[in-house]
């Protein structure tokens, strides 16, 4: 199945120049970050944040949960916010509603990290791409961690 859908990847993530770029950076940062913090991870084992995190996880990275309903998920203490993290994180990943992106893409800035990423599904915000990508942060929006893990990270690891 790798080669399957390794075909299908490279094919989508190399389309042209623009996704091809964004996809290189996703790659060096992606092998350079060790800390994530989450923000709407669920408790729910069958929502897709849960189970990215669990993933990224299960992959070596610190998972940072940022969700204001729980204490505690996949066995990492819960934050009800950014700002309540009390250490740096390399990166903010989001699952959010798309009208809720701005608000969070500011919260985020606040703790500096060096990118931030939007799952799909939280909408197109080029908006906000300007705006961080303004601050010397990275910028991904319309990718999924997990994937872009799972083809450019995993086999360099195997």
């Amino acid at each position: 199945m790798r080669p399957t859908f390794g075909n299908w990847y490279d094919k989508k993530m190399r389309a042209d120049e623009e996704i091809s770029k964004k996809t290189d950076e996703a790659e060096v940062l992606l092998d350079d970050i060790k800390t994530i913090a989450i923000v709407g991870i669920s408790s729910n084992v069958q929502k897709d944040s849960n189970f990215v995190g669990r993933y990224l996880k299960n992959a070596g990275y610190k998972v940072v949960p940022v969700n204001p309903g729980a204490d505690e998920i996949l066995g990492e203490k819960a934050y009800p916010s950014l700002e309540a993290i009390p250490f740096a994180v390399d990166v903010v990943d989001i699952f959010r509603k798309p009208e809720a992106i701005p608000a969070v893409v500011q919260d985020a800035l606040k703790v500096n990290p060096k990118a931030i990423w939007l799952q799909l599904g939280t909408g197109t915000h080029n908006d906000q791409e300007d705006i961080v990508e303004a601050q010397g942060v990275k910028f991904f929006q319309n990718r999924c961690m997990k994937v872009d893990h799972q083809f450019l990270i995993r086999p360099k690891q195997n």
